[in-house]
């Protein structure tokens, strides 16, 4: 089974599993999850998120509509199924 259908199948069971169940998982997990990495801790990441505002802000950055996005997505699609 690929990672994505791994991942499907955990989000779906954790929607509708019984909170007995639920903290049984988290008690497992717990640990994990709170050592994981925090990007609001990561100094350049957060510069890096500055900068692209800034730029936004000042109108120094090309931006699409979400009607050009789509468009642009649907595109790609219909490209990846041809080939």
């Amino acid at each position: 089974m690929k990672t994505t259908e791994i991942r499907q199948k955990l989000h779906h069971y954790i929607e509708v599993a019984e909170e007995k169940k639920l903290k049984a998982i988290f008690t497992m997990v717990e640990d994990e999850i709170n050592d994981t990495y925090d990007l609001w801790q990561d100094e350049s990441f957060v510069a890096e998120l500055r900068s692209r505002e800034r730029a936004f802000l000042e109108g120094r950055m090309n931006t699409f509509s979400l009607e050009q996005t789509v468009a642009n997505v649907k595109r790609s699609i219909k490209r990846k199924r041809r080939s």
